[in-house]
């Protein structure tokens, strides 16, 4: 026979409540409560006249206890496909094996897998289909099911860790006139009825760093972005960031902000600072260590270099090292360029590497000591970026300047050059306070969290490319 679907099912109570108010029955005894549960059959063991199944929700798994005497339409129930939706009425009793149970008085089917699910619910060694089939793989996959329930509690940890230190949460646009706010390739857009071309926004700075000339001193967003590149086990094109920005700070306030927040999210997620990272240990107690560009840069190397370097003999270091450059590349971008392929990726940390070459960070505050450089940093833990952050330039001059560097650099052929961008150097004239902004990815921070190597592994949908027939 065949069911009508209903179109509701009142639940009483989740798999994990009965779990935990039922734990002291004796075994063989039956509490005389009935409750309703749903979830999907995830497991059924047909015993002739008795029929064990297993339930799970959101929560938990839970015996169900069907029997020829007491369930209606016993013959079909024990004939349900493994991955159907079922809503069950009936009494919490434990079994003389010790399983807390629900009888099943009454049920009914509230959706057909029309498609099999695997017949042990082990998991999907097949990444692809994981990927692809997230709403398969959240189901067999326990531990990927955990890693995005993490996400959410670190999401909404950090949220409330910020509001507890004055921020508030704001949204800015995702399309962009203008793509700014960080060095990367745009996705582009038209809005027909303007007839306008637009962006997908790279990062959310620039607006941000207008509220706070409007007035706000401690905002946030929880920013999705979006940057036309290519797509690694880091990488994704579409991923999310935190950014932050906080008047009357510099890049040392933010400093101890970042460090401060992740181990605390880090105490509360892992239950301690000393976390395991692929294999080895992180100590993400405070405070991280500290170390400037160029002292770990020569220090790798084993030379002396600085912007003041002879462009030439950067340019023989970069050939010697097997790191590829452009001729337009000045000597800041080509000791960044050093930097990222021979030092980076050796930095286990967690550590600040501070102190950037101007050149290459054309919203940062120039060095109040240091000519030529300029006051940000990037958190390295585990060998990766986690965050860039930085003091702000707040001259309008100074920025306009940095913008013409820049728009110099994009019409000698780099395509992740920022323009000008008029309406921001604008808020600016009516002025910025000191202050300190911060980029976080939200994604990499997860994984590490979560000691999870592969991007895709923290994405629910990550980008892939087309499927193939």
């Amino acid at each position: 026979m065949d069911r009508e679907t209903p179109f509701r099912f009142e639940v009483t109570n989740s798999a994990s409540e009965l779990l935990s108010e039922h734990s002291d029955l004796s075994e063989g005894e039956s509490s005389g409560v009935t409750v309703s549960v749903a979830g999907r059959l995830m497991l059924r063991r047909d015993q002739g006249k008795i029929v064990f199944g297993v339930l799970q929700d959101s929560t938990a798994r839970i015996q169900l206890f069907a029997s020829e005497k007491n369930t209606p339409d016993y013959e079909f129930f024990s004939n349900l496909h493994l991955g159907d939706w079922l809503g069950i009425t009936g009494e919490v009793i434990k079994t003389k094996r010790g399983e807390i149970s629900v009888r099943v008085d009454s049920w009914v089917r509230l959706a057909e897998a029309k498609r099999s699910f695997p017949d042990k619910w082990h998991g999907i060694s097949d990444t692809d289909i994981r990927y692809r089939q997230r709403y398969v793989d959240l189901w067999v996959t326990e531990e990927s099911r955990e890693a995005f329930i993490t996400r959410s509690k670190i999401v909404s940890l950090i949220r409330s860790w910020l509001e507890d230190r004055g921020f508030i949460e704001v949204e800015t646009p995702v399309f962009h006139p203008i793509p700014g706010g960080a060095a990367a390739r745009p996705f582009e857009t038209h809005h027909n009825a303007l007839d306008l071309d637009l962006y997908l926004r790279i990062a959310p700075e620039l607006y941000l760093k207008r509220l706070v000339v409007g007035g706000f001193e401690k905002v946030f967003e929880m920013a999705r972005v979006f940057r036309n590149e290519g797509i690694s086990t880091r990488h994704n094109p579409e991923f999310t960031m935190l950014e932050l920005y906080e008047a009357y700070a510099d890049y040392e306030d933010i400093m101890r902000l970042v460090e401060e927040m992740v181990s605390e999210l880090a105490l509360e997620v892992c239950g301690s600072t000393k976390i395991e990272y692929d294999g080895r240990e992180l100590d993400l107690s405070t405070p991280w260590e500290r170390s400037s560009m160029l002292e770990l840069l020569n220090q790798k190397i084993e030379k002396e270099v600085s912007l003041q370097t002879p462009i030439e003999e950067l340019r023989k270091l970069c050939e010697d090292h097997s790191v590829p450059f452009e001729d337009h590349y000045g000597p800041g971008k080509l000791i960044l360029e050093l930097y990222e392929k021979t030092t980076e990726p050796e930095l286990w940390g967690p550590i600040y590497v501070t102190d950037y070459p101007q050149e290459v960070s054309p919203l940062s505050r120039s060095h109040r000591s240091i000519p030529g450089m300029v006051e940000r940093f990037e958190a390295i833990v585990a060998g990766r970026e986690l965050c860039n952050a930085f003091s702000e330039v707040i001259d309008p001059d100074d920025q306009r300047m940095r913008f013409n560097a820049q728009e110099e650099n994009r019409d000698a052929g780099d395509e992740e050059a920022m323009v000008v961008d008029e309406d921001y150097l604008r808020a600016l004239e009516y002025g910025l306070p000191p202050t300190g902004g911060l980029g976080i990815g939200i994604d990499r921070l997860i994984m590490l969290l979560t000691d999870t190597q592969a991007i895709r592994d923290v994405i629910l949908f990550p980008t892939l490319r087309p499927e193939q027939d």
